[in-house]
């Protein structure tokens, strides 16, 4: 016999969503440091300076989605990542990394 879906206890799954966005939101920070400390030097190329200010705007960025989604799994019955959201989260790891290896080459 399966319990009702009102008795479910809806605090865990997405307080674990929760600390889930946080880690990767400081993974996301941790690449935007390192990209800055590699372009830190003597000779800073127009290449190394691109690299890090789409890095930075990269994580901005990312960093609005992920406080968005944070924020929004404070309801009680949080609704789903929208598609667009999803995306876009996808889309800023993605060009994070690229950046992040532009900045290193």
């Amino acid at each position: 016999m399966t319990a009702p879906a009102a008795a479910r206890d809806p605090g865990l799954q997405p307080e674990r969503t929760r600390l889930a966005w946080r880690r990767t939101t400081l993974s996301c920070t941790v690449v935007a440091v390192l990209a800055v400390k590699l372009t830190v030097s003597d000779q800073v190329t127009a290449k190394e300076l691109t690299g890090l200010a789409l890095s930075c705007l990269v994580w901005v960025a990312f960093l609005a989605v992920s406080h968005r989604r944070i924020r929004s799994l404070g309801a009680t019955r949080p609704l789903p990542l929208s598609h667009r959201g999803a995306l876009l989260a996808a889309v800023c790891t993605i060009a994070l990394a690229v950046f992040g290896a532009a900045v290193i080459w």
